[in-house]
């Protein structure tokens, strides 16, 4: 259902959250709620969550679209964390009453049936499609060729722009500089980054790889893919952009 930027649909999907070594929540009831952002959240039955995972905090909070949100501490293996979980018990949109929503980080793992899941529950009208080429892809920073590729792999991720992944062996990594930047995506996993220094400037975090990405993922693992937006990437001659 749809109220104002509220959506939900049922997940249909075993969900369990972890916390301490403790399985604080074990549901095949959840719910999909989009609440502005472009990905979902989970909300659970209170049913299906184990006894004194939940203590009520004195916090509450008024949501105009949900309502009046009470807030919890989360316990588990000797573990809490407070106000990481919250209900709408008076919500204007039925299918919230009686659930609860924990923060991402209440858990130390969450579970969609038996494979963990990371940064957020997984749209599922969010689809990758990874698609292998031998166009001729050329990467320029400052006017310096950095990478030069006739098998480019193509990743097509729903709601964003394409990007375009390489082989190392096609990547000049003499200019590539490591960072301690990390991130996760919920599609592909870890990425690990890099800084591009040509002889003009350096450019923190131009590029990054997924060494390790999630099974969905697994043909890009060890590839190298630059921010299209910053740098002058050409495809069979024809430029995707001016930077």
């Amino acid at each position: 259902m749809n109220r104002g930027l509220v959506r939900t649909a049922p997940s249909h999907k075993r969900v369990r959250l972890v916390l301490g070594g403790d399985v604080i929540v074990d549901t095949d009831d959840a719910l999909y709620v989009w609440e502005g952002p472009h990905y979902p959240q989970y909300y659970v039955p209170r049913a299906d969550v184990a006894d004194g995972a939940l203590v009520t905090s004195s916090t509450t909070k008024r949501s105009p679209s949900r309502g009046t949100a009470t807030y919890f501490t989360v316990r588990g293996g000797g573990r809490e964390h407070v106000d990481a979980a919250w209900t709408y018990a008076d919500s204007p949109i039925e299918g919230l009453h009686g659930r609860v929503r924990f923060d991402w980080s209440a858990a130390d793992a969450w579970f969609e049936e038996d494979e963990e899941i990371f940064v957020h529950p997984r749209d599922p009208s969010t689809r990758i499609h990874i698609l292998p080429s031998s166009r001729h892809v050329v990467v320029t920073v400052d006017g310096v060729t950095v990478a030069e590729s006739d098998r480019p792999t193509f990743l097509h991720e729903t709601g964003l722009r394409r990007r375009t992944y390489l082989p190392k062996l096609d990547v000049r990594l003499d200019m590539l500089v490591p960072t301690t930047t990390e991130s996760m995506c919920p599609y592909k996993g870890t990425a690990v980054w890099w800084s591009v220094v040509t002889p003009t400037a350096e450019h923190v975090d131009l590029g990054w790889s997924y060494p390790t990405p999630l099974r969905e993922s697994a043909p890009i693992a060890g590839l190298v893919a630059f921010y299209d937006e910053r740098v002058r990437l050409t495809v069979d001659g024809v430029g995707s952009t001016t930077a």
